[in-house]
């Protein structure tokens, strides 16, 4: 029907492990960057420069502090609450789920000789319980869980010696589930840097003096780390397809004045930067100059670029939230220096609600590579408010509703979409604030941002609309009253 999706269309629903898992230290996990992001009651959520991290001084504190609350540590409990979870997932009707392995599972300090066998038992039954409730595994290898070890004994993927051991816990994976997951992404958001990059870099703030060369150096070998392990997947896990992810950042210009246009353009560019090079297999001139320009020396080893070159990935996946405006006289390069557009409305947040967005930047990617794209995290977090034994969040089914007929739109312009996975199904653990009091999910949990509450798991309106959408292929997007 015309207003249905393809049949091989994929609904879903995205968590990460740090968000959900909870057991920081059973059964042999040992430290993840995850663990040492505290909750802060006074923070100001609409001024979020980074999520967790510090100097190493702070880092260790953090690992040792007995007075704060760290919620990332605690989630909602999947690790032991996942069967029933997967079945009222199941009940909403997801036929796909996309969830990441914790690194520090699979080796608790990230440098042992032989993997954590525990660890990798857990995700057996983790992954054998999302096929058996008929959804297709999506599986991130690092959603910001790196082993903290690597952290404050090597310095993050800034060194070397953390790309072979990161290619070692990916090829223990690889060979372990390689037969049962098809859709793999080697690392959660690439571009999202400085904000991430303590929990996907590794790198702590002091930790050189040229902080920017540092990060793009650990980028380089964040880059080199999904080619081998692109290159290992062709023989251990040859049905596997291998993907890069996004945070989207495509930018409006404040204004049409020509200055705002071009900085603009220059702007999008250093974002697309992170894909051209895994998608296209080299390093683009722009961002060779924006490098000579700014004194940043990429250190490469002799077979980098071939690696790059014959290991581009094979689908490009993307979280989109939001848009932004960017003015020539005010902002700079920095993913964080942008404006908010005066034309859309706010979150809590502050994060501008843009279908139109949505549709704009799937085409341009679209456009610029022509591989498939997955919808790996879109959603609304929100301050929920639960009465009468649920939420009537009307908010987050009017931004579905949008976002859903904008992606719809894109499809039909012939645009290959594998999959959408809508941002936390189920209440999370906040990645950038750390909060439990910002929810996305379509199932309430009875955690507050301290950790209290019963754990229960209620529905709220937004999953039986979720359902339909789902039961019907979209095509009640386009009912008059779709709510």
């Amino acid at each position: 029907m015309k207003n249905e999706f393809p049949k091989d269309f994929l609904w879903g629903g995205a968590i990460a492990a740090c968000q959900a898992e909870g057991e920081y230290d059973k059964d042999g996990r040992g430290p993840s960057t995850s663990d040492i992001h505290v909750y802060d009651k006074n923070i100001k959520r609409n001024a979020i420069a980074k999520e967790g991290g510090g100097t190493l001084e702070e880092i260790k504190f953090a690992l040792a502090d007995q007075q704060g609350y760290y919620p990332k540590r605690y989630g909602i409990d999947f690790y032991n609450t996942y069967e029933q979870d997967l079945d009222m997932l199941a009940e909403l009707g997801l036929q796909t789920f996309r969830t990441s392995i914790s690194w520090s599972r699979i080796f608790p300090k990230g440098d042992e000789a032989e993997p954590n066998e525990q660890g990798l038992a857990f995700y057996d039954r983790l992954i054998d319980s999302i096929i058996s409730h008929n959804m297709e595994p999506i599986i991130t290898m690092a959603h910001y869980d790196m082993p903290l070890h690597l952290v404050t004994e090597y310095g993050g993927l800034a060194n070397r010696k953390v790309v072979d051991l990161f290619v070692k816990y990916a090829k223990v994976i690889l060979e372990r589930y390689g037969d049962k997951v098809k859709y793999w992404i080697v690392f959660n958001q690439v571009n999202l840097v400085p904000t991430v990059a303590f929990g996907s870099l590794g790198i702590y703030e002091g930790q050189a003096e040229n902080m920017e060369e540092l990060m793009y150096q650990a980028v380089h070998n964040q880059f080199v780390a999904c080619a081998i392990t692109k290159e290992i997947a062709r023989s251990v896990a040859p049905k596997a397809m291998i993907g890069t992810m996004l945070a989207d950042a495509t930018y409006y210009p404040a204004t049409c004045k020509p200055e705002d246009v071009v900085y603009t353009m220059k702007k999008n560019r250093m974002q697309y930067f992170f894909s051209d090079v895994q998608l296209r297999g080299e390093y683009p001139g722009y961002a060779l100059k924006y490098f000579e320009d700014n004194g940043i020396k990429i250190r490469k080893e002799a077979d980098d670029d071939r690696l790059l070159a014959e290991n581009t990935m094979d689908f490009l996946a993307l979280s989109y939230y939001y848009s932004r405006i960017v003015d020539a006289e005010k902002n700079t390069m920095s993913v964080n220096s942008a404006e908010q557009n005066p034309y859309l409305e706010p979150t809590p947040w502050d994060w501008r609600i843009d279908p139109l967005g949505f549709y704009n930047c799937l085409s341009q990617y679209w456009d610029r590579y022509q591989v498939p794209l997955m919808i790996a995290e879109n959603g609304f977090g929100a301050l929920d408010v639960f009465e009468d034994n649920t939420v009537y969040d009307d908010y987050r089914i009017d931004y579905y509703e949008s976002h859903l007929k904008a992606l719809k739109d894109v499809i039909d312009d012939g645009v290959k979409v594998i999959a959408y996975c809508a941002w936390g199904p189920i209440d999370i653990v906040s990645s950038s604030s750390a909060e439990m009091s910002k929810r996305y999910g379509f199932i309430y949990v009875d955690i507050d941002d301290e950790g209290k509450g019963s754990g229960k798991r209620i529905k709220k309106k937004s999953f039986n609309w979720y359902q339909n959408v789902i039961k019907t292929n979209g095509a009640s997007l386009y009912n008059s009253n779709p709510n």
